[in-house]
């Protein structure tokens, strides 16, 4: 796309099947959503997370609204899912909206995303991702029982099975169905965000590189945008900091080349209050001030 990027927003259903705002960009004949604004788990309090029960619809919706708006290239972020429904409420949102998903096939989908898990067995999308999602260990087997069943069925509707693939795991499975329905492709998360916020040639004169998440733990090494930011720099001998609300794993944190890891959220904090953006933005920079950093 070379024309000016708009910001559309549109009222579609969250995980629990409430009415949300979420937004997208498109431009031309492409566009660019974030699943985590229809289907994340920002949007479903602590108490009501349920991913036995939690849909992707939203998501679908999205899609749905940037093809009737002309988008013909549409990269679907993967990422902060409050779902685990393998992609089912997305498909389900696009047959609604268009018939048959025969009818996107002129549409180029990408998914952007680190996660290489694959959609089932112990390093897949139920036993790795859900327990964050409210998961008991009892709703992981369901949902690995489920995410089994539906791989099976869509292998022989098919004649193909993509439930291995790298990145069929993310976001609770969606990975899997955009590139099992609608022959999706797949590139890194972080490298299409970084190539256009922080590429190379900016990095010339850079001494010290600070990132940062919710939850710093050994998952920040398994693709998450921390570890991609890391590798940049370390292309150019640029110290990073890693800055999260909580952080765990300090060894491997470290290990992995972190300059330093920092968790600045205070422990008997509540979460709801930590979110806050005035909050945040205060215990960031108090927690840089305590960390003396270069």
């Amino acid at each position: 796309a070379t024309g000016k990027w708009d910001r559309v927003s549109v009222e579609v259903l969250d995980p629990l099947l409430r009415p949300v705002q979420a937004q997208y960009l498109i431009c031309d004949e492409s566009a660019v959503i974030e699943m985590a604004q229809a289907s994340g788990l920002a949007l479903v309090r602590e108490e009501e997370r349920n991913p036995l029960a939690a849909s992707s619809y939203g998501t679908g919706q999205l899609i749905a609204d940037a093809v009737r708006r002309g988008a013909h290239r549409i990269v679907v972020g993967l990422g902060g899912s409050a779902t685990s429904d393998c992609g089912g409420g997305v498909l389900n949102a696009l047959e609604e909206a268009f018939g048959t998903l025969d009818a996107l096939r002129s549409v180029q989908f990408t998914i952007a995303t680190d996660v290489t898990n694959p959609l089932l067995g112990s390093s897949g999308a139920a036993h790795v991702f859900a327990p964050q999602k409210g998961a008991t260990p009892q709703m992981v087997e369901e949902l690995e029982s489920r995410a089994q069943c539906y791989a099976i069925g869509s292998a022989r509707l098919l004649g193909r099975d993509l439930s291995q693939e790298p990145g069929a795991g993310a976001a609770g499975g969606l990975g899997y169905a955009l590139m099992q329905y609608l022959d999706a492709k797949r590139v890194s998360g972080v490298d299409f965000i970084l190539d256009k916020a922080l590429p190379h040639t900016t990095l010339q004169n850079v001494s010290l590189i600070i990132t940062g998440e919710g939850h710093a733990d050994r998952q920040t090494l398994m693709g998450k945008l921390p570890i991609g930011v890391l590798h940049r720099a370390k292309a150019h001998n640029i110290p990073v900091v890693l800055i999260a609300g909580q952080a765990s794993d300090h060894e491997a944190l470290l290990s992995a080349g972190f300059h330093k890891v920092l968790s600045v959220t205070p422990p008997d904090m509540p979460l709801a209050e930590a979110m806050c953006p005035d909050v945040a933005r205060r215990l960031i920079i108090e927690g840089i001030t305590r960390a003396n950093l270069p």
